[in-house]
């Protein structure tokens, strides 16, 4: 996102969004929010009157609807949108990032849920919503592919929670194979679902 495309408050919730991927909601502080997003200092307390939990709440919806906003996107792309395919580019979005830039970030709604859940219910509420609308979009993209609507949530749900976890694996393990052995496994699988 560039710096001059969104104001002060867009930027805030991004730069926030970014810093607990890479560090966690505990270690991520106010300031260090405002310098990233390059936004005026007073401005914080203008935007976020909640202050950090607030931020943090706005964080995580914000990477909520961009996870929805991918599987749109994946879908797109797609000649032939197939579910394997759908995961396979989840899981790919990660294996480029990590092979590019280094394992240094994760997916902020599973920072916060880690960091926050049980001390926060207003966080946990908001990472909830989070995975419910990209569940949801999931969802809705496997029962455009043909997939039974009563087969594509709990579908959507294994597909994210798979992902998450390879996610987590390959930061500890500095390696994309987790990534690609659940993309690989769960292809055939998701494929077989479609009516």
């Amino acid at each position: 996102m560039a710096t001059g495309a969104r104001g002060p408050r867009e930027r805030m919730v991004f730069a926030a969004a970014q810093l607990i991927r890479r560090q966690g909601v505990t270690a991520t502080g106010m300031r260090e929010v405002v310098a990233e997003a390059a936004a005026p200092r007073g401005s914080l307390q203008h935007h976020f009157p909640g202050g950090k939990e607030q931020l943090v709440n706005e964080a995580v919806a914000w990477a909520g609807r961009y996870a929805a906003g991918r599987v749109a996107r994946f879908v797109a792309a797609m000649d032939r949108p197939t579910p394997s395919g759908l995961f396979a580019a989840m899981a790919g979005q990660w294996i480029d990032e990590y092979q590019r830039d280094g394992y240094a970030r994760g997916c902020p709604v599973v920072a916060a849920t880690a960091d926050r859940a049980d001390a926060a219910e207003p966080t946990r509420q908001a990472a909830e919503a989070a995975f419910a609308e990209w569940t949801g979009a999931v969802a809705g993209a496997l029962t455009g592919m043909g997939v039974p609507a009563g087969r594509a949530g709990p579908l959507a749900t294994l597909m994210i929670s798979a992902l998450e976890g390879a996610i987590v694996l390959a930061r500890a393990e500095h390696s994309v194979r987790a990534l690609e052995t659940v993309a690989a496994e769960l292809g055939p699988l998701l494929d077989a679902a479609v009516g």
